[in-house]
């Protein structure tokens, strides 16, 4: 019957089940066994209990749990390892004894190393001995078809017994090697046991073409199913018992940051095992390294799935999320040793779509609120030192704000985040949506600031044209995350905000430069415009100085305004028609005044840094329609005029037109149609706008 080895450190040595004639043990072993301290007879009308129940157990899946593939129903033996003269109390101590001497024994299995010595023919339990298991399984096979496929060989119930308790030990020995794949000395008794498996499936499919009644109780064995739940045992009890100093997670702040990391990297670990060592000893058919993928994988996947539905804060929910999406698809996934023999399409993903939306979620909306409080808690303290008239600070010589300063690198670096741990871009977009209620809440601060006409409004202004360029700068960077929409919602806000500061400044100069400008264009001008020009230019370099504390760019979109508008002011007085000019001599006079006037300003202006080169080239252009008197030559100066500068009217031309009073009533209709006939299909995005800006008030017909 059963052959098993109890082995006491003082008192118990081997004993072995005495076999009759038909069995597998030979006459040595049985008169070795003989000379034994213990001998068990086995009483004959008893029938082995174990193979029973394992084969219930094979043709349930159910009850084919990895928990008991490793436990051995000792209650079975009852009857089978106890003398018939027994006590019920003996049996039971014996019974006790067992339970406890079958760790030692399958200890003492596993550290036994393989030794064959294919010069000599072994015998079954030699075989097994020196864990030839695919040898093992070849003379059990051998035995099994000479019992129940001849006719020759009487097949009576003890013979039938004696081989299926061979089965049976060599099942569990088998079981055995499976469990041990991950120990270095058990590499060649893993491949004998696989070779057995593959023979077992073998022998399974011949006897699938008998009659059940008329197969042997213990087929089908089910060998390669019984490997595969193993497998599944043995990943989770490796994933349970990883240890935390090994895989260096002990430092880590939290329980689940611990636990999730000593999971990952014993996958990582695992892994790389099976494809370096484990690999080897597989079979192709087996495909182990996705077989073991996938139970790592689905073992990972559980526990995180507990842990996602638990109530967890922010510093865990991240952490998990880094798994899912970078350390596990990365680090081990992609590892270069485990990426070509893993097909990850077919893994599938670590959460299910609901878990991972609600943590996606949960870290989210935490990082909206983050992102949020800084904007405005920074803003808070910006308006604060508007409503306490605070001086800004002077910085490299300039005004200084730290509110861009303060919030644009961490904006930043909370969408990156987001975006490379998600992986979605329309999440970055929404963050980034807050900036436009962000800014249009600083410009009705920067409003309420200019009503209150405080002392220090034009410092405070200067300091927040910087913060106005360096929010722009972001906003218009294609490689920072904004939607199209929310990034032209943003721009146009920021310039509402320059033009607050803009209109500002202007505005003081302009007032200061309205006397000045009333002189232009007007008897006083032509009689002696130098000096109006000069008066002018002087006024207007001593307001410019006032911004040399603005930071250089700054300074140059607002002198690049200034300059718009001076010249805007100069060609408005201009189109007034307050003067006119009779004849040639007094149009010529004009004509030069124009190109002296224009050389002023752009000397100014250039001084001081603009670099509105193409402001110097109109006042010319006008002063030669004014100098012409040859009406072909001034139909292909204005049509010319007009293809520079698409948005000058026919109002606009009339104006000038109506300085030179000799020009006839017909004069004008040709020079209209002559204007008309070649002003069509231009494209007007593509030049500069400046006509538009000047207002001619009085319709000319």
């Amino acid at each position: 019957m059963l052959l098993r080895r109890l082995r006491k450190e003082e008192d118990l040595e081997i004993c072995e089940v005495i076999r009759s004639d038909g069995g597998i043990a030979d006459e040595d072993s049985k008169a070795q066994c003989q000379k034994k301290k213990h001998k068990l007879k086995i009483p004959k009308n008893i029938k082995p209990k174990i193979f029973t129940k394992l084969q219930k157990n094979f043709k349930s899946e159910d009850a084919l749990s990895p928990e008991t593939l490793l436990v051995v129903d000792l209650d079975a033996f009852e009857g089978i390892v106890d003398s018939p003269g027994d006590t019920e109390e003996e049996r039971q101590k014996h019974a006790i004894k067992m339970k406890m001497k079958i760790p030692d024994f399958m200890k003492r299995q596993k550290n036994s190393k393989s030794h064959e010595t294919p010069s000599v023919d072994l015998d079954f339990n030699g075989n097994l001995e020196q864990n030839r298991l695919a040898k093992a399984q070849q003379q059990l096979v051998k035995a099994e078809e000479r019992l129940f496929g001849s006719d020759e060989v009487a097949r009576t119930e003890e013979v039938e017994n004696k081989l299926q308790t061979d089965y049976e030990i060599f099942i569990l020995r088998l079981r055995m090697a499976i469990h041990d794949s991950f120990n270095e000395d058990n590499q060649e008794t893993l491949k004998s046991a696989l070779t057995s498996i593959l023979q077992e499936e073998e022998q399974d499919r011949r006897w699938a073409e008998v009659a059940v009644d008329q197969r042997p109780i213990w087929r089908p064995t089910k060998c390669r199913q019984m490997h595969d739940i193993l497998l599944q045992m043995v990943v989770k009890e490796r994933m349970k018992t990883a240890d935390e100093q090994e895989n260096k997670v002990d430092k880590l702040s939290t329980s689940l940051k611990r636990e999730v990391c000593q999971m990952g990297k014993q996958v990582k670990k695992d892994l790389l095992r099976v494809v370096r060592n484990l690999r080897e000893c597989y079979p192709p058919d087996f495909d182990i390294c996705r077989t073991y993928a996938l139970l790592y994988h689905q073992t990972f996947s559980t526990r995180l799935q507990e842990l996602a539905r638990s109530s967890i804060d922010f510093e865990d929910c991240l952490y998990i999320l880094s798994w899912i999406f970078h350390y596990y698809p990365k680090d081990v996934l992609k590892h270069k040793e485990l990426e070509e023999h893993i097909n990850n399409s077919s893994i599938g993903p670590l959460l299910p779509e609901e878990d991972l939306k609600r943590l996606e979620e949960q870290y989210f909306s935490y990082k909206e609120n983050e992102i949020r409080k800084w904007l405005f808690t920074a803003l808070e303290k910006e308006v604060k030192k508007f409503s306490d008239d605070f001086d800004p600070e002077i910085m490299d010589g300039y005004y200084f704000s730290n509110l861009a300063v303060d919030v644009l690198p961490l904006v930043d670096a909370t969408v990156r985040e987001v975006n490379t741990l998600l992986g979605c871009e329309s999440k970055a977009w929404s963050l980034l949506c807050q900036f436009d209620s962000f800014l249009l809440s600083y410009k009705a601060s920067l409003e309420e600031l200019i009503k209150r006409k405080q002392e220090n409004i034009p410092k405070t202004l200067s300091a927040s044209l910087n913060n106005i360029y360096l929010f722009r700068d972001y906003v218009q960077r294609p490689e920072h995350l904004f939607s199209e929409d929310s990034r032209k919602a943003c721009l146009s806000i920021l310039a509402d905000l320059k033009n607050i500061c803009h209109k500002y400044f202007l505005n003081r100069i302009h007032s200061e430069l309205k006397p000045l400008y009333r002189k232009l264009w007007t008897q006083a001008w032509f009689a002696g415009h130098s000096e109006v020009v000069v008066e002018l230019m002087k006024a207007l370099e001593n307001n410019i100085d006032q911004f040399k504390e603005l930071k250089p760019v700054c300074r140059e979109e607002l002198l690049a305004e200034l300059h718009v508008e001076v010249m805007v002011e100069y060609v408005r007085r201009m189109m007034k028609r307050k003067l006119k000019l009779k004849n040639k001599e007094q149009q010529d006079a004009a004509a030069e005044f124009i190109c002296h006037d224009n050389s002023q300003i752009c000397s100014v202006f250039a001084k001081v840094g603009s670099k509105e080169e193409w402001l110097c080239q109109i006042l010319p252009k006008l002063s030669e329609i004014l100098r012409l008197q040859d009406l072909g030559s001034l139909q292909l100066e204005i049509v010319t005029l007009a293809r520079d500068y698409p948005d000058i009217s026919e109002q606009h031309v009339l104006a000038v037109l109506n300085l030179k009073t000799n020009l006839s009533s017909s004069d004008l209709r040709r020079i209209k149609g002559c204007l008309s006939e070649n002003r069509g299909g231009q494209d007007t995005e593509s030049f500069p706008y400046f006509f538009s800006k000047v207002l001619v008030k009085r319709k000319i017909i």
